[in-house]
């Protein structure tokens, strides 16, 4: 998480450029679809709406409070129309990043399937099968609603007909989540394609978990003693 001073708000909106361009590299969105935030202490930076990842610059990036108030000076642009999506997961969890795509495999799992199951055990790294929040109308309170109580013990959500939300301890996490979420549900339907997929059980999961926590499994050795 960075901090709320002007030098902490200005390295969160040059990262957030930085990841916004990544989103089209990686196909988890074209044009300007999609979102992403970091928050500083009572602040949030956000991508702004409807500016194109390839043209978005680190002064578009917006600032409102976590109650959802703008500065008093005013943004150089709109925040995203998701903002209340961000805010109400800041709210609910202790996120330091979220990020909303509109990746393809997501949304088309979104449209057939109440969840993505545990295809393979890398999804305990999201918490478990990734639960596909009903659909509501982008932008809306009731939308940001239903993202919450389908992240209840998880740190991705499917959006039915719309995309998908992870977030992360930071930026770097939230994007990487978003990545594996993606791969999952691509995995996924190429499994289908072969006919009725084995699912790993909630007891294999938490095996996996153990294990993982056990072997601190993912986390960097310092480098130093």
């Amino acid at each position: 998480m960075y901090g709320s001073d002007s030098d902490g708000l200005e390295a969160a909106r040059a990262q957030l450029v930085s990841y916004s361009a990544r989103l089209l590299d990686d196909g988890l969105a074209v044009g300007s679809a999609g979102n992403m935030s970091v928050r500083s202490g009572d602040l949030v930076t956000i991508t702004p709406s409807g500016i194109s990842y390839a043209e978005m610059l680190p002064e578009d990036v917006c600032l409102v409070a976590t109650d959802g108030t703008e500065p008093r000076e005013g943004n150089r642009e709109t925040p995203s129309t998701e903002t209340p999506m961000h805010l109400a997961i800041y709210a609910a969890t202790t996120a330091g990043a979220v990020v909303h795509t509109h990746s393809p495999e997501v949304i088309a799992l979104s449209a057939a399937r109440a969840e993505l199951p545990a295809i393979h055990y890398a999804i305990t790294g999201l918490g478990g099968p990734v639960r596909v929040a009903p659909y509501v109308r982008f932008g809306s309170e009731g939308l940001a609603a239903a993202a919450v109580e389908a992240l209840n013990g998880r740190s991705a959500v499917i959006l039915r007909n719309h995309g998908a939300v992870t977030y992360g301890r930071d930026l770097a996490q939230a994007y990487d989540r978003a990545l594996l979420l993606e791969w999952l549900a691509g995995t996924y339907r190429l499994a289908l394609s072969y006919g009725e997929p084995s699912i790993l059980s909630a007891a294999e999961l938490d095996e996996v978990t153990a294990e993982s926590r056990r072997r601190r499994y993912g986390e960097r050795r310092s480098r130093y003693p």
